[in-house]
């Protein structure tokens, strides 16, 4: 049998992986189903997933980085993209980049297969993640973070839930 080195994750490797399920803090319908690719290669100041949403489930809950920056590719399935507020139908080949300090934002898989997804991002020693929807704000300093009330004035207006 050829072994591979670290660095080198053969398809069928990746196929293999046992995918973690992670559900979200604030969003019980955000369940993601995911495989490291930035761990097993030992990859440490950027994360890099296989993501996969089943039918009916969301990303993540809605919320912007203002330190990091994160990046979406569509491998396969369909979807809606909610950036500031506004829906997009998003499929295969389709690319969305969230700047530090960028737009709010989430996923959703509204179709009847799974959602297949590349998701990178850094991975900064500190950070703060705005949820908008929530009224919440996240500080994270290395492995410890803490959630608190987002100050009114960060806000989107019009965003608070009801429920």
């Amino acid at each position: 049998m050829v072994e591979f080195p670290r660095e080198l994750l053969k398809a069928v490797h990746i196929g293999a992986m046992e995918p973690q399920r992670s559900v979200h803090l604030l969003n019980d319908r955000a369940i993601r189903l995911k495989r490291p690719l930035s761990e097993v290669t030992g990859i440490t100041q950027f994360g890099f997933h296989l993501v996969t949403l089943l039918p009916g489930c969301e990303s993540t809950e809605y919320h912007r980085h203002l330190y990091e920056e994160e990046c979406i590719y569509v491998l396969s399935g369909t979807g809606e993209a909610i950036i500031n507020e506004r829906a997009y139908e998003i499929g295969p080949g389709d690319f969305m980049g969230f700047a530090r300090e960028g737009a709010a934002h989430t996923l959703f898989n509204t179709g009847h297969i799974p959602l297949e997804l590349i998701v990178a991002g850094q991975r900064l020693e500190h950070d703060v993640c705005d949820y908008p929807q929530q009224g919440k704000r996240q500080y994270v300093a290395g492995a410890n973070s803490v959630m608190v009330d987002l100050p009114k004035q960060a806000m989107i207006p019009g965003s608070e839930r009801t429920t």
